[in-house]
Formats: structure tokens, sequence, C-alpha cells
């Protein structure tokens, strides 16, 4: 955009409040004011079992303590959730009869102090009768299998299945099935709540201070929770440290908080701990079992999916992506005439599953990735030749896909010729030969992954302009953002459009007192949903300015253009008005040079690009190391560079991390046994290497901007490249397939597998997708976290 702040490297403007330490997250506000109790919850050392009696007395009489809250004192109304698998399993805001994972709150102390709070927990005497457990998804739906909620039978919170054999004309198949790990989410920050039910002179009777994704949402679930008109509560979402989908909306522990602080008539607040939030947030976790059928030409005829997911306890909801968006985007950027996708979702004694960054989107690419990568071997096609001959081609779009997902623009090819051609492949290849030849204990492989996801949704967001007498301008949107850099993004959108200093515009978010509506931020969606708004925002509020100066300058409307600080008759520079002049007039007539426009997107849109992955393995320790990692992600228009390559990097890094290192894992009585940073793997920048990221832009047709999403895209295609990448160095030794997280132990066991002559990554699925004594439960639409 040759003349435009918008396509250049424009730095954060939020990052020097947070650099100096400014910034203000709910912990800082809940410890500057001396009124406030804090909460401590007392958890479930069992991963299920029968609460037989609770005995809070020494507790209640403990110093400082204020209150003990169970079950009984909460009430015996469900907690509205963000979403979840199947609404025939409540959740209560402390666990009501039973518990069914490690980690589910059973009590609630609330005290003066923190100090006094904890050490009140350790007085609360809980009886618990332990029951059976079961933590094995595809163990879950068998008959005879431990019962986790007596509404879901066989513990089947969704089944979903397709229709006919896409594989009866196939010539060539390959199967394989595939673990998708689950993960612990970890934000720098956890959860955190502050809620005072103070009245304020506004007429809000419950302010909440809350690190969530959706203040909007929020403020609607806890209506519902305290019975409180919505007008009657305030949200506010300070400083967030981080959610990457794990924030989505109200938890049972924040209405637990709030309803406390309602009890008692004082502010109560809750900072979870990291030993808590790792038991709070997880993502990903399923088994997929997947057959893709080819002709010898390598074009593929059709795929068919069997894929379980882990709702863990309460029916998670990112257990039902098996169903949803996973099967959405099974597909990929793929011509596949004929799928037939099986969709399970089950419920197990383990922390529900909810959102991580992409939420089902990076499954279903890792499925149809691996799939693409072990047809490539069997046919002795190269992995990106394989790719091109299926890949939906430019002039085919908008493209709709079996799952009914219409795709609006794409180019696939384009970063696929970038990634190969900036990561040397030929070159790294070459030194691969060399290894081989030498027998070289340190083997090199080259891993490609190619994708689209879906972001956005569809839907719409509110974007505010305003113009103050001092010529300065105030943006405000809907979104909630948490690092992405909305109002860097925003700021320079409106600066664009009216020609103002970005250091002369502030941003304003996440407050539902300021901003009377809003949809968070998720699924990619800020910019094009909150970042369109306020565009169209600042494009009404020009109009208005134009026939305003106009009036006041003598011109026509049609020759008043942007002018520095202002606006000016085309031609006659001398003849302006500025921006605070134009406030200024605008008062005076009773109406603030303000606007409020609702953008509504009817369409979902689809980035996408190929990743390539360069890997050492050490054939004797099993150890990987990442040399190189090349990421070309399309997201449409780029406004600014330096925002799209953070999230590329980020992402980036949390996609190599799950293919690598990460996963959290139970023993079979459902004891955590990766709950803390020295057993979860979570990587330093040690551990990584630099992300060589990149872009290529194909707008689409579905907003003004032409911007798509870019906040998931390179973790979708990280962990399909990195995973690749260990297979192919190990390919020529026999190994076919390691599932992620390609640890030593996997890697040294898959090695002696193969000279064993065990190399079939296939087994049948469960009996459960062909039980006919099963009732389906259809999955919920999928969502934006």
């Amino acid at each position: 955009m040759s003349g435009s702040i918008l396509g250049t490297a424009v730095r954060r403007v939020e990052d020097p409040e947070l650099l100096r330490g400014r910034g203000s997250f709910v912990d800082n506000v809940a410890r500057a004011r001396a009124d406030t109790l804090h909460a401590v919850f007392v958890r479930s050392p069992f991963a299920h079992a029968e609460i037989t009696a609770v005995d809070i007395d020494a507790a209640a009489a403990s110093p400082g303590v204020v209150g003990v809250f169970t079950a009984a004192d909460l009430g015996a109304t469900p907690v509205p959730l963000f979403a979840q698998a199947n609404d025939a399993v409540p959740r209560y805001a402390l666990a009501k009869g039973r518990v069914r994972y490690v980690g589910d709150p059973v009590a609630l102390v609330v005290a003066e102090t923190r100090a006094q709070a904890v050490d009140a927990t350790e007085l609360v005497d809980v009886d618990y009768a332990p029951l059976p457990v079961v933590v094995d998804p595809e163990a879950a739906a068998e008959p005879g299998a431990p019962e986790v909620h007596e509404e879901l039978p066989r513990n089947i919170a969704i089944r979903r299945l397709g229709e006919g054999d896409p594989l009866d004309d196939a010539e060539v198949v390959v199967r394989a099935r595939i673990e998708n790990n689950r993960l612990a989410t970890a934000p720098i920050e956890g959860n955190a709540i502050l809620a005072d039910p103070t009245p304020d002179d506004a007429g809000h009777r419950l302010t909440v201070w809350v690190s969530t994704q959706h203040p909007h949402l929020g403020q609607r679930l806890f209506s519902k929770i305290t019975g409180l008109d919505r007008q009657e509560i305030r949200v506010i979402a300070p400083h967030v440290g981080g959610a990457f989908g794990g924030k989505a909306g109200v938890s049972p522990d924040h209405a637990a908080v709030v309803c406390a602080a309602l009890a008692l008539r004082r502010p109560v607040a809750w900072t979870e701990t990291r030993s808590e939030a790792m038991l709070s947030m997880h993502g990903r976790g399923q088994v997929q079992y997947a057959e893709l059928g080819l002709t010898r030409a390598g074009v593929i005829t059709g795929l068919r999916a069997r894929v379980v997911g882990d709702c863990g306890a309460y029916a998670g909801f990112g257990g039902s992506f098996a169903a949803g968006s996973t099967r959405t985007m099974g597909q990929g950027p793929y011509r596949i005439p004929r799928v037939r996708w099986d969709g399970l979702s089950v419920v197990t004694n383990t922390a529900p599953v909810g959102a991580f960054r992409g939420a089902g989107r990076p499954e279903a690419a890792a499925l149809i990735e691996r799939m693409l990568d072990l047809a490539a071997d069997e046919l002795g096609l190269a992995p990106e030749e394989i790719r091109r001959r299926n890949f939906v081609s430019p002039d085919e779009f908008p493209w709709t896909t079996h799952a009914g997902a219409t795709y609006d623009s794409g180019d696939y090819d384009l970063p696929l010729r970038e990634a190969l051609r900036l990561a040397d492949v030929e070159g790294a290849r070459a030194d691969q030969a060399r290894r081989r030849r030498a027998a070289d204990p340190r083997q090199l492989g080259i891993g490609i992954a190619s994708y689209v996801e879906i972001t956005g949704f569809g839907g719409q967001e509110i974007g505010v302009v305003e113009i103050h007498e001092d010529g300065s301008a105030t943006v405000r949107s809907g979104t909630s953002a948490h690092g992405q850099g909305h109002a860097t993004a925003f700021s320079m959108i409106v600066a664009e459009r009216l020609g103002l200093d970005l250091e002369r515009i502030s941003y304003e978010q996440s407050d539902t007192a300021l901003v009377p509506r809003g949809g968070g931020t998720g699924g990619a969606r800020s910019l094009q949903m909150g970042g369109q708004a306020v565009s169209q925002a600042a494009g009404e509020l020009l109009e208005r300015a134009r026939e305003l100066a106009a009036e006041l300058l003598e011109a026509s409307p049609d020759d008043v253009e942007v002018a520095q600080g202002g606006l000016a008759v085309r031609g006659v520079p001398t003849s302006s008005v500025s921006w605070g002049d134009l406030a200024a007039r605008a008062a005076e007539r009773g109406e603030p040079l303000a606007v409020s426009s609702d953008f509504k997107q009817e369409h979902a849109t689809f980035p996408f690009g190929t990743h390539v992955a360069i890997v050492e393995v050490d054939t004797e320790t099993g150890l990987v190391t990442p040399l190189r990692h090349v990421a070309v992600d399309d997201c449409g228009r780029v406004v600014n560079p330096l925002l799209v390559a953070g999230q590329q990097h980020g992402g980036a890094v949390q996609g190599i991390s799950q293919a690598l290192w990460e996963e959290f894992v139970y023993d079979d009585e459902g004891t955590p046994l990766t709950s803390t940073f020295a057993d979860y793997a979570l990587p330093t920048a040690a551990d990584t290497t630099m992300i060589e990221a990149h872009s290529t832009e194909t707008p689409t047709p579905y907003n003004d901007l032409g911007v798509k999403g870019i906040g998931e895209a390179a973790t979708i295609g990280a962990t399909p490249a990195v995973q690749n990448a260990v297979v192919d160095a190990l390919s020529h030794l026999g190994v076919r397939h390691v599932d992620i997280p390609c640890t030593p132990a996997r890697v040294h066991a898959a090695l002696r597998a193969a000279e064993a002559g065990d190399t079939d990554p296939w087994r049948e699925p469960p009996a459960v997708f062909s039980d006919t004594t099963v009732v389906d439960e259809e999955a919920p639409d999928d969502v934006e976290v």
C-alpha cells in the first residue's frame, strides 16, 4: 500500500507500559485495595469419589476467616459455561456429591489475607469414598468402563457417524492411528478474578475484574449466575497475561468467587496458583484413525477418519472438536472427492478439556498432513509433489468442502514454493543423503506441512471512533486484546482513514461500561471483525466531518479531503480546518464528533500456508534437535508485518513444542504426572530454533481490508511439519510413524520396533464406532476460541 501506514512495520504502542512494569493485571487491582478478601479452594485429591461428608467448623473458626462455602451454600443452579460437549452434564460452582477429576473444587475458604485462607483450607475435613476411574479415552466407551456421569451411558458425550465407504475405488490405501497429545494451556497468568458487590454511581451492583478473553460474554453469564440484570454488572478485563483459548467465558471457579462476594457483601479476590492452572486449562487430546485412498498416480480418491476426542470430566467442549472443528477442516487444502468422518467424544476422569490455540484445527492438519506423507512414502513421491497434485487450485474458489465450509480465497502452492525456496530444501536433502551414506548417528529430517484453517466465523462486531476538541481521537472495539496488538493495528487503521498521527490516538477496550457490546477475542477474529468495524466507523465519521468542514469552508463536500491534522479543500491547502476545531463545532451543536458502527461479516475466512521444519535426530539417544523452521503463512492483507511476525513466532514455537516436548499425562488412577514445570516440558528459548517467518498475501473478498486471521495459523502448520521431519529423518531405517511428542523415548522405541520389523502404524479402531446399540449424540456448532 504505497504511501500508506497500512502494511508497514509499526512498533506496538502497548509495549512501553508493559516493559516499564506499569501494566495492571487483576492481582494488581486486588492488592491495591485494603478491603479485599482472599479466596482459596479446597480441591479433590481423588480422580473419582463420592463426597460423604464435609466438616468446615474448624476452618470457619480459624483466624481471619470470613466464610467457608460448599456446594450446599452456593446453590444448586448449574454454572452457564462458554460451551460444552453435551448439555446433559451440569457443572456447579463447587462439586456436588461427587468429584470427577483431581483438582475438582469441593470448598471455598474466604479470609482477610491469602495466607489465612491457605491455612484454613488445611482444616477443611472432606471424607471421600473412592470410585473406579477411567482415564483412557479409547477405553472410556467400552462396555463395562467406569461411568463418569450417569447421564452419559458408556461415557459418550457425542457420536456423529458419516455414511458410505470412501475407499472402495482406491488403488492404494494408507492407514495410521495417530495420537494428538493433551496439552496444558499454561498462560503466563493463570485465572484471576476480583468481584466487588459495592454499588457505584453508574448503577452497577457488581463490578468484576477478570482475566478473560470475553468481557461481554462474561457479563451475560454473570447475570445468569447472580440473577442481576446484565446492565447492573460491570466486567473489566485489565491486562491479561495470555489465554490461548483457556480463558473463554466464565468458569465454575469464577462463579464461586462471585457468589461468595455477594453473600459476604465484600470484595473477594482469587488468583490461581501455577499448580491450579496446570489442572484447569487443557487442550487437544485426540486419537485419530485415518485411512487415505489414492490412485497410483498420487491423486486422492477418498478419506475415512474415525476420531476420538477426550472431553475430560464434565463434557469439556474441547472434546467436541472430534466431530466439530476437526471434522470441519479435516480435508485441509486438498480436493478429496469422498469423505466419511466419524467423531466420538467421551468423558474421562481427567481435567475438563477446552480450547488451545487453534481449537480443533491443528488436530485436523496433523491428521491429513501425516497421511499425505505416508502416501508419498508409499508411492515414492516427494512430499511437495503429492500435495501439489491434490491442492484446490486458485481458479476453483470459492470452494465448498464436504463438511460444508466454503473457502474464500487461496493459492496454496504459493506459500509451498516460497517455503521450499527459503528453506533450501534441495540443499538440505543433499546433506541428508550424505549423512545416510555415512551412517551418521545424527540424521537429518525435512518435514513439510501445508494447511488451511478457519477464522472469524462470521458474525458482528462494534467499532467506535471519537474525535476530541484537542484534536486527539479515542478508538474502541468489542474485541479484547491480551497480547495481539489491537491498540496498534486499530489505531493504524484510524490514522490511515483520518490522517491523524498515531500518537494522537488512544485505544479503549474490555470494559462493559465503556464498550456497550462485543464478541471478545477468539478464533483469530479480531482484525477482520473489530478492525473492520473500526475502519467502518472511521469512514462514517469522515463523511460527517466532510459535511461539517464543507459548511465551515464554504465548499462542496465532494471537494473536501483529508489533510495533515484535519480536512482541507482539494487544491486549496490554505483552506482547511483542524480536527480539534471540527470536534468543537460539532459539540456546540450538541452532536459530538463520534461514530459507533457495527460490522457484519456473513462468512468465515480461511488463511493458509506451508511450514518447512529441518531437524536433527540422534539415532543413538532419540534426541530431536530443531535446526530450522521456515513459516510462510497467508492471512490475507497484512496491516502490520511486525504484529503478524509476532503471531507467527509465538504460534510456531507452541506448535513445535507440541511436536517435541509438551504432553499432559495421567496415571491409570487419574493422578496427574506432569502437573509442574519440573515435569511438564515447556520449552525455553534455548530449546527452540529461530523462526524464519514470512508471509504471502491473498486478500479475502469478505471485508474491505482484505484481512484474515493469523493468531493460530503458525501453530497449525508447525506441529505436523516437525513431526513429518522426525519421521523423515528415520524413514530409511524403516520408521513410518512416531506419535507426538517425539520424545527421545518414543523415537528410540520406534527405531527398535523398526529393527524388529514392526512398522505398521495401524490398528483397528474401538468397536464403539460400529456399535449399533449406541444412540448418536450430535456435536455442537464450531466455537470461536
